[in-house]
């Protein structure tokens, strides 16, 4: 079970990365001025012609708008005017603009390794992943099939006859990820590190969050009824008639809406403290006889488990009070909804066809990506580690690893400083801080030891049998490590993939090989951009351990509290500045970032800009001073910052990232930290009445 507080560089949804920003902004830093109103600053005074420099597209800088009062129309305004957001994307920027780079390159990987596949050793990763492919991509036999390999695990359902048959069900539910009212996994224990523990969590839900169920704005309504006439819909290529279909979608969104009730807001699920609850085995079964606590583990391979730790125990009392309450054969069409819908791109093009038509509603998209894209991300899902080996083979050379590290610890040096500095912690705070700064696990591209898929069976005649055998083996593999040593060379991340992350109990900061490419990494570009893309990334993830969030853990990645009483005051104090910035930002209509929600991110954000600025001046001190492009490197390391997180997205999909995403949208992202940063002021010559410039008050700094 990857950490349910594991905090990433990006949110990553369901039709592929959405980071964008909307330009009807209302907030006063987004609107554009005349372009008379731009300052003679906006690039660097250059006594010979520009140097040309690699890393920032000056094209997409628009010199109509001031960077000092809109910084992120500036740096990518001309490309906000040109692009269009492809019709199979919820929306576009430089994160898309580099998975569709990875992908194309995966893409020709994966028709070679199912080319090969037919007279590869049976058994090995080549027979595999070509094969997974190449089921995947079979759609005349996924037609053919239709939904008669799916009738085992639907007759399972059928089958249940009482509440043990529901509970020995359930634990089936889990095994195959479909999501049934709880989840399930094992995972490190947050006050016990050298440990795994069994971790249950809420769950249980179709629609994006709990919110979804309870709001009664006409666009809340509207996906509501998006969503059962889905599931209606799904129901009846089963062979339901109208009038059942429609009951039974009514009875699913009865179950489904009483556990979003019981459910914590995503606010309350950042509370690491709340969200740990240890209980024994025992303790469990006494509590919450009906959710058969014994046969849940034992079902599912966790039966020598004598705890458990409970992220929401009033979620489980409510989830044990419906599954004796709600009827019977409820529960059973609630569960076959949620295995169905679970695997529906593995199904005939129907199924998939109804599921995209839900999502269109929900994010906006106009088309549904090619099925070549689509396969290739469910290949990454389930053989990631097998495929990952071939592309880190073709697209990752050794050299970027090894520049990739100087830049981590150059940049570990910088945060030490920022530490040291600070003038608002105590010398015993600082002293654990840089303890665990120094503890912190460095994982870059690619895992030192490789997953061993041994035990998985793929084959070429049924994609939809691939796809729940590497559900059943995932469980299985994961419940393996009850008892064992932690994993430490584990990784939550395949290595094509565009994103990073910190992970609090491991104390590790983690970037796979797919990052690594331009915008955010080049190594022919200068240090300035450098520092402000990957740089930025770097500190993002560093400061990821000193959030909110992550400062709640020591070094050894412990659930601990390390603060003085005193520093932590002083800490929330400086955090819930950024928290109201963000509160102010209104990306669409009457919709607001939410500031609580977003915190650690923005946290991130601002504190990997400080420490990466300190590392790229340091990293220039003493070699020539070059201006690129006509920019000095201050301004340099500015724009390749906003120009990584240059972005638009469909407004659906933004209302949707708004009420889910701990990830600001782009454009906030860009000048929300910008606007606390002197540095950035000094660097474009801005004026005390710029939009982007607050006053000295008003500003937040912590890292």
């Amino acid at each position: 079970m990857k950490n349910r507080n594991s905090l990433t560089l990006a949110a990553v949804a369901v039709m592929g990365l959405t980071l964008a920003s909307c330009s009807s902004s209302k907030t006063a830093a987004t609107t554009a001025p005349a372009a008379d109103s731009a300052p003679a600053a906006t690039a660097a005074p250059a006594a010979e012609p520009a140097v040309k420099g690699v890393g920032i597209d000056v094209a997409n800088i628009d010199p109509s708008v001031s960077p000092c009062d809109d910084f992120f129309h500036y740096s990518s305004g001309n490309w906000l005017k040109k692009d269009q957001i492809p019709a199979s994307e919820t929306g576009w920027g430089s994160f898309n603009e580099l998975i569709d780079r990875n992908t194309a390159v995966m893409h020709d990987i994966l028709n070679d390794v199912a080319n090969q596949a037919t007279t590869a050793a049976k058994g090995s990763n080549t027979q595999k992943v070509g094969d997974y492919y190449a089921s995947a991509m079979d759609s005349m036999a996924i037609e053919k099939a239709g939904i008669t390999p799916l009738k085992p695990e639907l007759a399972r359902i059928d089958a249940i006859k009482d509440l043990k048959g529901l509970q020995t069900a359930l634990a089936r539910q889990q095994m195959l990820s479909t999501g049934s009212v709880l989840n399930m996994g094992v995972g490190q224990d947050e006050k016990n590190s050298t440990q795994y523990a069994v971790q249950f969590r809420q769950g249980g839900l179709g629609l994006p969050d709990r919110d979804y169920y309870l709001k009664d704005d006409a666009r809340s309504k509207a996906i509501r009824a998006a969503y059962v006439t889905y599931i209606t819909n799904t129901f009846k290529l089963m062979g339901e008639s109208e009038a059942t279909a429609a009951k039974e979608a009514a009875a699913i969104m009865r179950i489904e809406t009483r556990l979003a009730k019981a459910s914590k807001t995503r606010v309350e699920l950042r509370d690491p403290y709340a969200n740990y609850n240890k209980m024994t085995v025992a303790e469990l079964q006494k509590q919450f006889p009906n959710l058969g606590i014994p046969t849940l583990l034992a079902q599912t391979n966790l039966g020598a488990a004598k705890e458990v730790i409970v992220g929401q125990p009033a979620f489980l009392k409510e989830a044990n009070a419906m599954l004796k309450t709600e009827p019977l054969n409820d529960w059973k069409t609630y569960m076959r909804w949620h295995l169905v819908s679970s695997v529906a791109g593995a199904l005939p093009k129907a199924y998939s066809d109804e599921q995209f038509r839900y999502s269109q509603v929900l994010s906006g998209v106009k088309q549904q990506q090619p099925r070549w894209k689509r396969m290739l991300r469910s290949t990454d899902n389930a053989l990631g580690e097998a495929f990952g080996q071939v592309y880190v083979d073709k697209a990752f050379p050794p050299e970027a690893k090894a520049k990739a590290l100087e830049l981590v610890n150059n940049l570990k040096a910088a945060f030490a400083e920022h530490i040291q500095q600070s003038d608002w912690m105590s010398a015993a705070t600082k002293a654990e801080a840089l303890k665990k700064l120094n503890a912190f696990t460095v994982k870059i591209g690619y895992p030192d030891k490789w997953k061993d898929y041994s035990a998985l069976t793929i084959t070429r005649d049924s994609y939809l049998k691939n796809v729940l055998n590497s559900r059943i083996w995932a469980s299985n593999d994961e419940a393996k490590k009850l008892g064992k040593p932690i994993d430490r060379g584990e990784w939550g991340m395949t290595p094509p993939t565009v994103n990073a992350y910190y992970n609090p109990p491991m104390n590790e900061i983690v970037f796979p090989a797919g990052i690594l490419h331009p915008p955010f990494f080049d190594p022919k570009a200068d240090d300035a951009v450098n520092y402000g893309a990957i740089g930025v990334v770097i500190g993002h993830e560093m400061t990821h351990g000193f959030d909110d969030q992550g400062r709640q853990y020591d070094a050894q990645g412990n659930l601990r509290d390390w603060w003085t009483k005193e520093d932590a005051a002083k800490f929330t104090q400086r955090a819930d500045v950024v928290g109201k910035q963000f509160d102010a930002f209104m990306p669409l209509d009457s919709l607001h970032i939410n500031g609580k929600l977003t915190m650690g991110e923005n946290l991130a954000d601002l504190g990997g800009l400080n420490i990466a600025y300190t590392a790229m001046q340091k990293a220039i001190a003493g070699k020539p001073r070059v201006n690129y492009d006509g920019f000095t490197p201050e301004q340099r390391f500015f724009l390749g910052y906003a120009q990584v997180w240059r972005s638009q997205m469909r407004p659906e999909a933004l209302r949707q990232r708004i009420l889910t995403d701990p990830h600001s949208p782009g454009q906030y992202r860009v000048i929300g930290p910008l606007m606390n940063m002197p540095q950035f002021y000094e660097a474009f010559g801005c004026k005390e009445n710029s939009k982007m410039m607050r006053a000295a008050a008003d500003r937040a700094k912590i890292w």
